[in-house]
């Protein structure tokens, strides 16, 4: 093997190697803001092809975080990132009851362009704090902020600063942080760099200065309620960085609150304690259902035997429709003999079909139509027009003018009757 070419296995070993992370313990204490970045260059590392000392990847990584053995984070853990090329945080406030039990937080970062995985351990081991919790309390709402920007330790650390400016504490910490989205916000519109906001509480040994006290008196608290800003002294310490939301400041003293619980002082309506439960012995006797068995069916079956009886004496005894099948036998018969007489065209032909006879010669004119024509085809009635049996008969009138008047001579059952059709207008 060359020097060179084992020069290079070396390296890789050592790249490989240099990138087995061990389980990171961290010590958060109890009532203080804990803050763990998960940083993509420290799992860069993990994904091959491995890269070189030197060299730089940019592949997008996002992060899963559970307790261990369980689906979610810790009541009181959140985790945020934004984006696959950002960092993700964990952060929040460890409880009382996490002192001296180590949380084991599983760590999964993917890569999405290669689909590599990588775990780790974080192990919190909660300490408990002095003076936990503090005294008194304050939370501000920033408008101008999101919560992975105020995550940050060095905005955090101006914030708490100007804090300590306006309160004077000999104690400071961070107690708590919340995104606005999660007290009901609502998502901002990416327009003019608006930010979510986030709640930020602090807690300290003194009692609240006069400048956050000012949120409270009767002239500001008029002006919140017509949705305008408050006058704060103190603002202008916050202003160049952080522009606070006065009105929405909560100031929580815990020296004045009065515990809530009591003793259980036993009399009425407490029942005596009767000792441990004891369950029935397994010498029961046994039961017959049979009879019962036997009444669900018979009621039932009994009633259904009344209701069919009911209704066959109604359908086969009482023939009430008979009466109704009389009339609809003589429509049928009605019907029948109207059919049978429709073949049968033994009937009058109507006038205009009958032979007329000539009113000046007396002549028989044939019919319009013979004896084998079918009469149901013939219309209503016909157009006037000069037929053949038609006889016009020139009429005298005054100053020599002449009118035609026209006759018809029919024929009905065999008596010849003359009928006038037209007659001489203004005769």
């Amino acid at each position: 093997m060359s020097p060179a070419t084992t020069g290079t296995f070396l390296l890789t070993v050592y790249t490989i190697f240099s990138k087995v992370h061990s389980d990171r313990n961290v010590y958060p204490s109890a009532g203080v803001l804990f803050v763990h970045v998960l940083e993509r260059e420290y799992f860069k590392g993990e994904f091959p092809p491995y890269p070189k000392p030197g060299e730089i990847s940019n592949d997008p990584i996002t992060f899963n975080t559970n307790l261990m053995g369980y689906p979610d984070r810790p009541g009181w853990l959140r985790y945020i990132q934004r984006t696959p090329y950002s960092d993700g945080v964990l952060y929040g406030s460890p409880t009382a009851e996490s002192v001296g039990k180590p949380t084991i937080i599983e760590i999964t970062a993917y890569n999405r362009r290669t689909f590599e995985t990588a775990r780790h351990n974080l192990i919190i081991n909660t300490m408990s704090a002095e003076d936990f919790p503090l005294p008194y309390q304050a939370e501000f709402f920033i408008k101008n902020m999101n919560v992975e920007e105020m995550l940050a330790s060095e905005v955090l650390g101006d914030f708490l600063g100007a804090v300590k400016n306006v309160w004077q504490p000999e104690r400071l910490n961070a107690i708590n942080i919340t995104s606005a989205l999660d007290r009901g916000g609502r998502i901002p519109l990416p327009i003019n760099d608006m930010k979510e906001g986030v709640y930020v509480m602090v807690g300290a040994d003194v009692p609240f200065s006069s400048c956050l006290r000012e949120v409270k008196n009767p002239q500001n608290q008029l002006r919140c309620s017509q949705e305008m800003e408050p006058v704060i002294t103190c603002d202008k310490k916050f202003r160049t960085q952080f522009y606070i939301d006065w009105c929405k400041i909560s100031l929580v003293d815990k020296t004045k609150q009065v515990s809530t619980y009591q003793e259980v002082i036993r009399g009425e309506g407490i029942l005596p304690d009767g000792g441990e439960y004891k369950p029935p012995s397994d010498s029961l006797k046994s039961r017959d259902y049979y009879t019962d068995f036997l009444i669900t069916l018979a009621v039932p079956s009994a009633v259904a035997l009344v209701l069919f009886l009911v209704l066959a004496y109604i359908m086969c005894c009482r023939r009430e429709g008979v009466i109704q099948l009389v009339h609809h036998s003589a429509i049928q018969k009605s019907t029948k003999e109207l059919r049978d007489m429709s073949k049968n065209r033994e009937i009058a032909w109507p006038l205009s079909t009958l032979p007329v006879f000539h009113p000046v010669t007396g002549e028989i004119i044939p019919p319009l139509h013979t004896d084998n024509y079918d009469s149901t085809h013939m219309p209503l009635m016909q157009t006037q027009q000069n037929l053949p049996h038609q006889t016009q008969i020139p009429q005298q009138q005054t100053a020599g003018d002449f009118r035609l008047t026209t006759f018809q001579r029919f024929e009905v059952n065999g008596i010849p009757e003359e009928r006038k059709l037209t007659e001489a207008m203004n005769l």
